[in-house]
């Protein structure tokens, strides 16, 4: 446990003293806010009516392709570094001759990435409160909303921790974390239309639209809940796997 906390701190310390984390961090709240700024003004223009269950809040938290896209990119950018930095540079090897287990070191690592992910969305309750000043916010639909991201970022960062593992650079990891990512938005997607319906429950777990379609509106559904928990613990199982295999390897 001191080992992973260890390399938590580290890693968290590695992650908000580099320049391009705040340069992602400006960058990610920019398009956030156009994004937010284009819902209100349409949601402005619609007939009046809608209540805290359909507000710019509601389609801000996944109900446009605005929220999918940049979070399909700045996961691989977040987790890219993470092991395969260390390996490019030749600093894993050092790290696996430490008193360390390879599960401390990817569960710090992961940690850090979460605590950069949750960092990137705490500037969005600005728009929660900028929304319950000029209109009706249900408190439990945002935290439902919040839940959902967080179990996002848990399904995704654990997927990209693994291709770090695997990549022998941050390029080749941040490419096969996008291509992993798209493709399973993408078949999430296409299997409500493509396949039958004895795959389409199954296929639909794993987009995060239809995830994000239910916290974004209140309901917290355990099953997307427990898939991302699951999916997660079986990418960082074998992200340890990996390393394991290339101590032995040295």
């Amino acid at each position: 446990m001191m080992a992973t906390w260890t390399i938590l701190k580290r890693e968290v310390y590695a992650l908000f003293v580099s320049p391009i984390a705040y340069v992602m961090l400006t960058v990610w709240l920019l398009l956030s806010g156009i994004t937010f700024w284009m819902l209100c003004d349409y949601y402005a223009g619609q007939p009046s009516g809608g209540g805290a269950q359909d507000s710019p809040l509601t389609w801000f938290f996944g109900q446009t392709t605005l929220f999918y896209i940049p979070v399909l990119v700045f996961v691989p950018v977040i987790t890219m570094r993470l092991l395969a930095e260390e390996r490019s540079r030749g600093t894993l090897e050092l790290l696996m001759t430490a008193p360390v287990t390879e599960a401390s070191v990817v569960i710090g690592k992961y940690l850090a990435a979460l605590t950069f992910w949750i960092a990137m969305w705490i500037p969005t309750l600005l728009y929660v409160w900028l929304t319950s000043r000029y209109g009706d916010v249900d408190l439990g639909t945002v935290a439902t909303s919040y839940l959902g991201i967080l179990g996002i970022g848990i399904y995704y960062l654990a997927i990209g921790v693994l291709m770090s593992a695997m990549a022998p650079n941050q390029i080749v990891s941040a490419i096969l974390t996008f291509l992993v990512l798209c493709g399973l938005f993408v078949l999430g997607i296409a299997g409500q239309f493509v396949f039958g319906d004895e795959y389409r429950e199954v296929l639909t777990y794993l987009s995060i639209w239809g995830h994000m379609d239910a916290f974004s509106r209140g309901v917290i559904d355990t099953r997307y809940v427990v898939f991302d928990l699951s999916t997660a613990a079986l990418a960082l199982s074998l992200a340890v796997g990996v390393l394991k295999a290339r101590r032995e390897e040295g």
